[in-house]
């Protein structure tokens, strides 16, 4: 769930044991909850909900583990309430990183990321201090193995339906969008029977920063102890892996 849409290794994406993907289950479910109390459990006239649930297709959450969790969230007895905040900081060589985070406790959320870039040579900074660096895009990336359609119809379709860019790499097509259209898009998509690897609004890098050995070591730590925080949502970065 972490780093920028280049997909350099298809097969670990699809293989994920069984204790990671519960986990990332555990943290969808978070992102349904916060989207149902702040606009309401249906997704037609809630776009969050909308697009974290197309978030939790594209990771291959089953639909009555979705259901299921919006109920929950819209049910008189759910009192479980999480805030989302955003923290901003460096890792080696100066590359940027966002950490999207959910919690009941933010002194405690702060304090565990804190740790993190402390321990493995990042330094976490203020507000604003990377975001400047990253455009907010809609982002659906599609095996082209598995797609049912050509790449010429994919396009025409995805640009009909609000798309702004298509790209083939690395045996995938990464499809872009305009935050506002990415409902529009995925939708279309989904009805046209294509099945998404990833599909999320995500900050995207203007550029990206190269690393040697060492910084290619501490960031990867970085990305993992992250991740291993149940608080953290996403993390986005400009390392070019």
């Amino acid at each position: 769930m972490s780093g920028h849409s280049k997909w350099h290794n298809i097969q670990a994406k699809k293989g994920k044991t069984d204790a990671a993907r519960g986990k990332i289950f555990t943290k969808l479910g978070r992102e349904l909850l916060m989207a149902v109390k702040a606009g309401g459990p249906d997704p037609a006239g809630n776009s969050k909900l909308k697009d974290v649930i197309s978030k939790c297709k594209a990771n291959n959450m089953p639909n009555d583990t979705i259901n299921n969790a919006i109920k929950k969230a819209a049910g008189a007895g759910s009192n479980e309430n999480y805030e989302e905040i955003t923290y901003e900081g460096y890792g080696p060589n100066g590359v940027a990183i966002i950490v999207n985070a959910s919690t009941d406790n933010k002194n405690r959320t702060a304090a565990d990321i804190r740790h993190v870039f402390d321990k493995f040579g990042g330094n976490l900074g203020t507000s604003g201090c990377v975001s400047y660096m990253f455009e907010k895009k809609g982002v659906v990336v599609i095996e082209k193995a598995e797609c049912k359609l050509g790449e010429d119809d994919l396009m025409m379709l995805a640009l009909e339906n609000g798309a702004e860019n298509m790209e083939l790499e690395d045996e995938v097509y990464e499809i872009t969008t305009k935050p506002e259209d990415f409902s529009t898009l995925s939708q279309a998509l989904e009805e046209n029977g294509i099945a998404f690897l990833e599909a999320d609004v995500k900050m995207v890098p203007n550029n990206y920063v190269q690393l040697d050995e060492n910084g290619v070591r501490k960031m990867e730590l970085i990305l993992e102890k992250l991740d291993e925080l149940d608080d953290v949502i996403d993390v986005y970065h400009n390392w070019e892996e």
